[in-house]
């Protein structure tokens, strides 16, 4: 049996603006995510995860910053071209485990919503889907409130 397993890690700042966007999900916040997509933070994570696993290089590889086609863009869509190449080598989707890094928002309350929107979009069952949070304990730039970290795992097994 091929089981696979890819990590991803992605970090945006925070600056000027009134929410924030998270696995799809848009949250009120006094910060918003700079980026030169929609910066969702988590999602590119996801999405690293799940290239990586079947050694498909990284989110920038596929959609580069410097494409001014991705200026704005949906995560959603580097999600969706994320699982169409893990489908089209052969593989399953097994699970996604996604931690977001960050003192605020508080994460906890989008989470069940962050996890519909990601088994949605990965066409896996809500119990595949695994969104935490954690702070720094007010260390660094993600607990001085600058930026949001975000670290997910992917599980694919050949088909």
């Amino acid at each position: 049996m091929d089981i696979r397993t890819g990590n991803g890690f992605d970090v945006h700042a925070l600056g000027a603006g009134d929410h924030v966007i998270l696995n799809g999900i848009k949250i009120p916040h006094n910060k918003s995510m700079i980026g030169h997509s929609d910066a969702d933070v988590a999602m590119h994570a996801i999405t690293d995860a799940l290239f990586g696993a079947v050694a498909q290089g990284d989110i920038g590889r596929w959609f580069p910053p410097s494409d001014p086609q991705w200026k704005g863009a949906s995560s959603d869509i580097f999600l969706r071209k994320a699982v169409e190449t893990v489908r089209d080598l052969g593989f399953q989707i097994s699970n996604v485990d996604c931690t977001i890094i960050c003192e605020m928002p508080k994460i906890t309350p989008h989470a069940p919503a962050m996890r519909e929107n990601i088994a949605g979009i990965l066409n896996i069952d809500l119990d595949r889907v695994s969104i935490k949070a954690t702070t720094s304990e007010k260390l660094g730039f993600t607990g001085r409130n600058e930026g949001i970290a975000t670290l997910a795992t992917a599980t694919v097994i050949k088909q």
